[in-house]
C-alpha cells in the first residue's frame, strides 16, 4: 500500500511542537504561546490579521524567525474565535461549538484516544482484538453455538506495510486467532492435517487458526502479496471489527472463499481505478492443494463518481474442494450523504460439483449518527439450486470508547420452500457481541 509522503519539521519552544508538511501547516497549541514569541522583523504586531498575512513568507525566513512565527501562528491565527481555552468560553458552552475546535467534546460522544500495542512510528505494527458474542439461535453460519457467551475471536497480528512511494519496499503480515470461529476460518480446503486444518489444534468448539501469512513487495503503483491471505471477494469479511453486523449473510458464508494460497498483484491505475490479478491453489487452502486446485483471482474496483464505487471480483478455474467453475461478486457502494451509506452486493457461483448453483443478493443501509452510534439494516436473498433463503437484520453499533464496540441485533430468517440448512424455516433471533481492540 502507498502512503502519502509527509515531511516533518519539528520545532520545540515553550513546550509547543509545530509540524510542517508538504500538504500544509498544522498549528496545534494555545494562546499562552504568544508570550514566548518575539515579534519578528517586518511584523509590526502580533495581531491575528497582521501575522496571518505573513503565512506565505514563513519559509523565506531564518530558522529562528520561523520558530517565532510558527508559535505566533499557533497562538493567534489558529486559535478559534470562541472556545478551547479562550477566556469567556468554558469548554463547549453555547456559541462555542460551532468553531469545530471543541467538536469532539460536545455532547455525549467522546471516544478518547485508542490504546494500541504499537505507536504510529513503529516499523512493525502489532494489534488484535477480543470478540465475545451471545445469540439465541444457531443460524448455520458463523454463529453456531447459541445460548452461551463465547469467545468468537481472540486475534493477534503483526504486519509491516510495504510502501512503494519511494521505490521498492517489502512488507509482511501474520494473523493468528483462537475461538469458536476458528474452524470456519481454517484452511478447510486443504488435505486433512495440513497447515491449520484437522491437525489437532481444535478443542471442542474452540480451536486455533492461522488465516494469514504472506509477504508483500511494492513499488510505485504496483504491489504484490504472496503466501496465505484472505480473499478480496465480497463485502463482508471474517475479521469482526471490519463488519457492521455481528451475524453474517448466507452469501458470504456459503458462496465465497475465505482464504487463498498463491499470489495477488494490485495496480493503482488512477485515483479511481484499481486492478487486481493473481493465481491461487483453489478456495480455502493454506500452503496446500486439494484435487488439483488452480484458479485465477482478480477483477477491478472503479470509482464511478465521488460517492459511488463499483467492484467486480471473480475466480475462474479449479477451486479444489468446490470443483471446477466460475464465481463472481459485484459490490456497488454508494455514499448517499455524509451519514448514510447504501451497499448492494450480488454473488454467483457455478461449478460442476453436483447441484452447486448459487446466487445471492444482499442490500445494506447504514446510518452513522456520530462516531459513537450507528444503525443499520440488511436484507438478503440467497438461492441454492431451487431453494431460496431470506433474512432481514436490524442492528446497532454502540461505541463508548475508541477501543470498545457493542453490536446488538435482531434477525429474522425464513424459507418459503421449507426448512433451511439448520432444519428451520421461520424464526427470529437476537444476538450481541462486544469487541475490544488493541
Amino acid at each position: 500500500m502507498r502512503k502519502s509522503r509527509f515531511t516533518r519539521l519539528i520545532l520545540r519552544a515553550t513546550g509547543i511542537t509545530a509540524i510542517v508538511g508538504s500538504v500544509g501547516l498544522l498549528c496545534p497549541g494555545s494562546v499562552a504561546a504568544q508570550e514566548a514569541c518575539t515579534v519578528g522583523e517586518g511584523c509590526t504586531s502580533c495581531a491575528p490579521t497582521d501575522c496571518c498575512e505573513e503565512c506565505d513568507k514563513i519559509f523565506a525566513n531564518s530558522a529562528n524567525d520561523l520558530s517565532c512565527q510558527l508559535q505566533r501562528l499557533t497562538a493567534e491565527c489558529c486559535a478559534p474565535a470562541c472556545g478551547c481555552g479562550v477566556e469567556g468560553c468554558t469548554g463547549c458552552s453555547e456559541g462555542c461549538c460551532d468553531t469545530g475546535c471543541c467538536e469532539s467534546d460536545c455532547g455525549w460522544c467522546n471516544l478518547g484516544d485508542p490504546w494500541t500495542l504499537s505507536d504510529e512510528c513503529s516499523t512493525i505494527n502489532l494489534g488484535g482484538w477480543f470478540q465475545f458474542g451471545y445469540h439465541t439461535e444457531n443460524n448455520g453460519l458463523f454463529n453456531r453455538f447459541p445460548n452461551n457467551v463465547n469467545l468468537q475471536q481472540g486475534w493477534i497480528f503483526a504486519e509491516k506495510v510495504a510502501d512503494g512511494s519511494d521505490g521498492l519496499d517489502w512488507g509482511f503480515r501474520m494473523d493468528m486467532m483462537y475461538g469458536v470461529d476458528a474452524m470456519s476460518t481454517q484452511a478447510f480446503g486443504n488435505n486433512p492435517g495440513r497447515w491449520d486444518f484437522a491437525n489437532g489444534w481444535d478443542r471442542g468448539i474452540y480451536g486455533w487458526a492461522l488465516p494469514q501469512l504472506y509477504g508483500e513487495l511494492a513499488s510505485g503503483d504496483w504491489s504484490i502479496i504472496f503466501g496465505h491471505f484472505y480473499t478480496i471477494i465480497g463485502y463482508e469479511v471474517v475479521t469482526a471489527p471490519d463488519n457492521f453486523f455481528y451475524s453474517h449473510a448466507y452469501t458470504m458464508f456459503n458462496s465465497e472463499p475465505f482464504t487463498h494460497t498463491g499470489a495477488l498483484a494490485t495496480y493503482s491505475a488512477s485515483d479511481n481505478v484499481t486492478i487486481y490479478g493473481g493465481y491461487t491453489l483453489g478456495w480455502d487452502t493454506g500452503f496446500d492443494r486439494f484435487n488439483g486446485g488452480s484458479n485465477f483471482l482478480g477483477g477491478a474496483s472503479v470509482g464511478l463518481s465521488d460517492t459511488v464505487t463499483f467492484t467486480y471480483i471473480t475466480t475462474l478455474g479449479d477451486f479444489g474442494w468446490r470443483g471446477e467453475g466460475y464465481s463472481h461478486s459485484c459490490v456497488l457502494d454508494t455514499q448517499l450523504s455524509d451519514n448514510l451509506n447504501y451497499v448492494m452486493q450480488s454473488d454467483l457461483v457455478e461449478t460442476n460439483a453436483g447441484a452447486d448453483h448459487q446466487y445471492g443478493l444482499n442490500q445494506y443501509l447504514l446510518y452513522s449518527v456520530n462516531d459513537c452510534l450507528g444503525v443499520g439494516g440488511r436484507m438478503e436473498w440467497w438461492k441454492n439450486g431451487s431453494a431460496s433463503q431470506y433474512a432481514a437484520t436490524f442492528g446497532v453499533n454502540i461505541k463508548p470508547h475508541a477501543n470498545l464496540i457493542f453490536r446488538p441485533e435482531v434477525r429474522h430468517d425464513w424459507n418459503p420452500a421449507g426448512a433451511n440448512i439448520i432444519g428451520k424455516n421461520n424464526y427470529t433471533s437476537f444476538g450481541m457481541d462486544a469487541i475490544i481492540t488493541f
